[in-house]
C-alpha cells in the first residue's frame, strides 16, 4: 500500500461539460512531469453517452437527442448526467508503483466502503468491473494509461434520471439493472457523497487529500484552465 504521507489533489469542478473535461485530462497527462502532483477531479456531467476504446455502437440501441462521444477509455458504452458522481483519478502510477488492475480494486473498495457506511452492502462480480447491489449496478468504472500516468475514474449514481440507461446495454451488458444512492436509502446528496468518496479513496491508496475550492467558473458549467491545469 502507498505512503499515507503522498497528497493527493481535490478538485471540485462542479457541472462541467465532458469534451472539454475529456480535453483537460488529456492535456493535464501530456504535460505532467515526475513532479506532478496526483489529481482526483470530482463533478457532474450534462447529459451525455460515451463509448469506450472497444465500445461497440449496437450497444447504442436508441440515444436520441443525448450526445456520444468516443473516448480512449476501456470498457463499452455508459451514461453521464447531472446527479451522479464522477471522480477523475489523474494519478503517477509508475511513481506510485501500482498496477491497474490494483487501482481499479481499489475504486471498487472505495465505493463498497462509501456505502457500507450507510448500511448498504455491495458487491462485485468477476467479469464485469464495477459495484452492485444485488443485481443492479450503482457505480462503473473505467480508466486510460498512457505513460504510466492514468486517467477517467468512476461514476456513482446518486440522484438522477436513469431512463437514459434504458437507451443502451449499460456496459454491453443487455438488460443489466442500475440503480443509486437514493434509492438505496442514503439521502445525502451528490456533493456530500462526492466528500466521502474522495476520503474512502485517499485511504485505499494511502493518500492525504488537499482540497482546492470550486472555481466561479466551474460553479457555472466551464472547464477553466486555472481549475484543470
Amino acid at each position: 500500500m502507498s505512503s499515507p504521507t503522498r497528497s493527493l489533489r481535490v478538485k471540485r469542478l462542479g457541472v462541467a461539460d465532458y469534451a472539454a473535461t475529456y480535453a483537460a485530462m488529456q492535456a493535464f497527462t501530456a504535460a505532467r512531469t515526475r513532479t506532478t502532483d496526483d489529481e482526483l477531479w470530482l463533478l457532474e456531467h450534462p447529459q451525455v453517452y460515451t463509448l469506450g476504446l472497444n465500445g461497440k455502437p449496437e450497444h447504442l440501441l436508441n440515444p436520441g437527442s443525448i450526445p456520444v462521444v468516443k473516448v480512449d477509455r476501456g470498457g463499452q458504452v455508459t451514461y453521464h448526467g447531472p446527479g451522479q458522481i464522477v471522480a477523475y483519478a489523474l494519478l503517477d502510477l509508475r511513481r506510485m508503483n501500482l498496477g491497474v488492475r490494483v487501482l481499479v480494486s481499489a475504486m471498487e473498495r472505495a465505493v463498497l466502503s462509501l456505502l457500507a457506511a450507510h448500511g448498504v452492502t455491495g458487491h462485485l462480480l468477476a467479469h464485469a468491473p464495477g459495484v452492485y447491489v444485488e443485481d443492479a449496478k450503482v457505480a462503473a468504472l473505467g480508466l486510460r494509461v498512457k505513460q504510466g500516468a492514468c486517467y477517467h475514474g468512476l461514476a456513482l449514481n446518486v440522484d438522477m434520471d436513469l431512463a437514459p440507461f434504458a437507451s443502451i446495454n449499460p456496459c454491453g451488458y443487455a438488460g443489466l439493472r442500475v440503480t443509486q444512492t437514493r434509492d438505496l436509502g442514503i439521502p445525502q446528496d451528490a456533493h456530500t457523497l462526492a466528500g466521502e468518496l474522495a476520503e474512502a479513496l485517499a485511504g485505499e491508496l494511502g493518500y492525504t487529500l488537499t482540497p482546492t475550492p470550486i472555481s466561479r467558473e466551474a460553479r457555472h458549467g466551464g472547464c477553466p484552465t486555472e481549475s484543470v491545469r
